[in-house]
């Protein structure tokens, strides 16, 4: 016979595995294993290409408007100089993934799409 504090624990157990096949948001690790086409591998056996893959900023190269105001240094050659440098200039910010980095992702809820937040450094 069933008493309360079972018919608990098996309500409490139904709600958590309604939670979890709604596969809610999670952050997961993983290694980049090709970047052409991107291929990201979490674990042992779950292996995401690049359909799944929502990429951010933080994992591609990109353009970055700046403004400047300085000084160049003096140069070696016979006659030496500086002038100024100033305004805005677009630098390059080189950030694309490459092969064999650790990432951290962050599965969105449903589980059908990854966000590739940043690169994992190792302390």
């Amino acid at each position: 016979m069933f008493d309360i504090k079972d018919i608990l624990l098996m309500v409490k157990q139904a709600a958590k595995d309604t939670y979890n096949s709604m596969k809610p948001a999670e952050i997961l690790f993983g290694t980049v294993e090709s970047i052409n086409p991107l291929v990201i591998k979490v674990g042992t056996n779950l292996i995401l290409e690049s359909i799944q893959l929502i990429l951010t900023r933080n994992v591609i190269d990109y353009d970055l408007e700046m403004t400047v105001d300085h000084i160049t240094e003096v140069g070696n050659g016979p006659e030496g100089h500086t002038h100024g440098y100033k305004g805005r200039k677009i630098f390059r910010v080189n950030n694309a993934l490459i092969q064999g980095e650790k990432v951290m992702l962050i599965r969105v809820q449903g589980g059908q799409k990854y966000v590739v937040y940043d690169k994992v450094v190792d302390a």
